[in-house]
């Protein structure tokens, strides 16, 4: 198969995303207001608890058993290297630029997550549709693919809402911090800047929690006071860490396709034309199908705010696109071909595609989401995107059209 090919087949997909993409802008203009900011509100919240959930479930009901999870285990694995790798990269740049305390969780979450879960499931099935596609027939391409990247998008979600949800907001709650500090010292009778309690009366320093000594106190009451304290420490560790998160409903959704496809009783229940309950399952396809496109008009819609620009300085900008979109898809070549070389990937060439493409798409968009829920960086997020996304129809019809060539 020719590159000319290769390249016909890869340019497709995004020039489908581009004008959607530019179908959702036009409609979100002053002057439409049809998918204004509080419909796009609505139309997102949708899309997360509904149309993400019925998609992911249904594909992978559809497609995954234990034999074929046995094949996927290095797709998790690869997911991980990604941010990893992303997240070094992006202190990197942090420490190269100088950037700004607010803008720290968002630059280094910029560089670590990917949109590993709405670019895959537009780009790979618009692929799998086109006749100089290198991975076989359509309808079983396309079955398979959106498959990978439902597992791509149910890891990415876990990967993006427990690692860098936190990352965000950690560095807006520093900011905070600061200038809780700072009204405090210009205001130091403030009833808003009281003390710290001290501790109770008979307990050190070192006690802060009071935790007495075992005088005087009988073993029901050491017991209650055990239990006292795991409370207290598991109340702390969910401050920190945002459990609720790591349960999105793409999360769900996939768990509940995994749970379908491994027991077989389920999913004999459900999968296939002679199943008795398959019209749950062609239900949740149903809604499946409207996540693509919906998610692609609400991104237009999203990506006018960087339009009015922000201070943010162009090096930062420069500095994120040359992360995305040429050190991280060079470093995931030599990392997947090695994987590949030593036998931790099987030989599907879309799969392999799909593990390639992994480290060459632009930031997540719900770190928009995140910086909106903590306020910090909200607008410089929206320059960032705009610039990303809009360089990403040049840079991944490129990194498709040589992935391709790869693994054909």
């Amino acid at each position: 198969m020719g590159l000319l090919d290769l390249l016909c087949a890869a340019s497709m997909p995004v020039l489908k995303i581009l004008l959607m993409t530019a179908l959702g802008s036009f409609l979100a203009l002053d002057g439409v207001d049809i998918l204004g900011e509080s419909a796009r509100k609505h139309l997102n919240a949708v899309v997360f608890f509904v149309f993400n959930p019925a998609l992911v479930g249904s594909n992978l009901a559809r497609t995954f058993t234990l034999e074929s999870l046995s094949l996927l285990w290095y797709m998790p694995l690869n997911v991980l290297i990604t941010f990893a790798i992303g997240s070094v990269l992006g202190w990197v740049l942090i420490k190269i630029t100088k950037v700004a305390q607010h803008l720290k969780g968002l630059v280094l979450g910029s560089c670590a997550a990917g949109n590993l879960g709405n670019m895959p499931l537009i780009i790979i099935p618009a692929i799998c549709r086109e006749k100089a596609s290198p991975f076989g027939a359509a309808d079983i391409c396309q079955t398979y693919g959106l498959a990978y990247a439902s597992l791509s998008m149910a890891i990415g979600a876990v990967c993006l809402w427990s690692y860098v949800y936190n990352i965000v907001r950690l560095s807006s709650s520093n900011i905070r911090k600061e200038v809780y500090k700072n009204d405090c010292t210009d205001n130091t009778k403030s009833d808003n800047c009281e003390e710290p309690l001290l501790p109770s009366e008979g307990c050190s320093s070192e006690d802060y929690g009071c935790q007495f000594s075992p005088k005087g106190i009988s073993d029901g009451n050491r017991k209650v006071k055990f239990l006292d304290n795991i409370k207290q420490h598991f109340k702390i560790f969910q401050t920190k860490i945002n459990l609720k998160a790591l349960l999105t409903p793409s999360t769900t959704g996939a768990i509940v396709g995994f749970l379908i496809g491994v027991v077989p009783q389920l999913r004999n229940s459900m999968i296939g034309n002679a199943a008795p309950l398959r019209v749950i399952q062609d239900s949740a396809t149903m809604l499946g199908h409207s996540a693509i496109p919906t998610v692609t008009l609400i991104l237009g819609g999203n990506l006018l705010k960087g339009l009015k620009g922000s201070g943010i300085p162009p090096s930062l900008i420069i500095g994120i696109i040359m992360v995305r979109y040429i050190l991280l898809p060079l470093l995931g070549i030599i990392i997947v071909k090695g994987a590949i070389h030593f036998g931790l990937v099987h030989s599907d060439p879309l799969y392999q595609f799909v593990l390639l493409l992994q480290f060459a798409l632009p930031p997540a968009m719900n770190i928009g989401t995140m910086t909106q829920m903590f306020g910090a960086g909200e607008s410089e997020c929206s320059v960032i995107f705009l610039w990303t996304y809009a360089l990403s129809s040049v840079s991944l019809t490129l990194w498709s059209t040589f992935f391709m060539w790869l693994v054909a």
